[in-house]
């Protein structure tokens, strides 16, 4: 298990480490950002353009009439599914990532990190860790959609009532689309990253190496969460309307796979719509990406001076 500082220098950290870091680094951000993920699925979930009361113009205007209509604490509906979610996940992205990045050194016998092996191992840390994110993300998805939340009294009768009623299977549905989401998504952050911190002051040159070091994980945590977001969202758009729907019997769904759904959506709504909810997913994973990598950094700087 390898951790990558600024100048590509590597050492070797128990697996537990990563684990744990990225545990504690997924539950900060998920807490501080949530409210923007409930948004941003409420918009990407409407079709067309939708005026007047049931409608949501922006970011500010879901915001207020989530507020106003259904109170405060529906910003934070379905957050049981992400906060169990988030350990496995957050954990599973960084530690696969600085797993993957020795592997594919030796693989292709190149000494230090590179640009491409960067995008490489963040892409396959993305793909590993949608393995375990799907069913989570599917009850997440139906408990804030607002046409669907009345349905289910929690997150424990959603998950009873789709394996119920649509089968186990049907917590896998939009995996594929999850797993392509998750690809793009951590190509583009692993990948800026890499090249934000090369280019960012050594802290081991600053008179104050710990708030350097602070300030260069935020920075290229910011720039790689917006970087990712931009690349990911028609994905999270089309993973969003796949695991919003109920599967029936018989019934083919409008739908199904990613890339094809992509084309209905922007046949129909226009490309425009392929981007639904961004200003609110940049607004939670610009911030977010930076508190990421920050607490994912700063707890294995801890762990790391506690005695073996």
């Amino acid at each position: 298990m390898t951790s990558k500082t600024n100048n590509d220098h590597v050492k070797t950290l128990p697996f537990r480490y990563q684990f744990t870091a990225g545990a504690i680094a997924g539950v900060s951000e998920i807490l501080v950002m949530y409210p923007l993920d409930v948004v941003k699925t409420r918009i990407q979930l409407q079709h067309g353009t939708i005026s007047g009361k049931e409608g949501y113009s922006g970011v500010v205007d879901c915001f207020r009439k989530i507020v106003r209509q259904e109170g405060v604490t529906k910003l934070y509906r379905g957050i049981t599914a992400p906060i169990l979610m988030e350990v496995p996940k957050r954990a599973i992205k960084f530690s696969a990532n600085d797993s993957f990045a020795p592997f594919y050194q030796h693989l292709f016998s190149v000494p230090t990190m590179i640009q491409p092996l960067a995008i490489l191992t963040g892409a396959s840390a993305g793909a590993t860790e949608s393995l375990v994110v799907v069913p989570f993300e599917l009850l997440k998805i139906r408990l804030q959609d607002r046409s669907s939340a009345s349905r289910y009294n929690g997150l424990l009768d959603c998950l009873s009532k789709v394996v119920r009623n649509e089968g186990p299977m049907a917590l896998y549905n939009g995996f594929e689309a999850t797993l392509w989401r998750h690809v793009v998504w951590n190509a583009g952050y692993f990948g800026c990253i890499f090249q934000v911190r090369a280019r960012m002051p050594d802290p081991a040159a600053s008179p104050n190496p710990g708030w350097q070091k602070t300030m260069n994980d935020l920075t290229a945590g910011f720039v790689g969460g917006v970087v990712g977001t931009t690349f990911n969202t028609p994905l999270d758009v089309v993973k969003s309307r796949i695991q919003s729907v109920a599967k029936e019997a018989g019934v083919r769904q409008k739908y199904e796979w990613a890339w094809p759904a992509l084309a209905v959506i922007a046949k129909e709504e226009g490309l425009s719509a392929l981007y639904k909810g961004y200003v609110a997913k940049i607004l939670r994973f610009g911030p977010g990406g930076g508190v990421l990598l920050m607490v994912y950094s700063a707890v294995l700087d801890v762990l790391t001076k506690v005695p073996q």
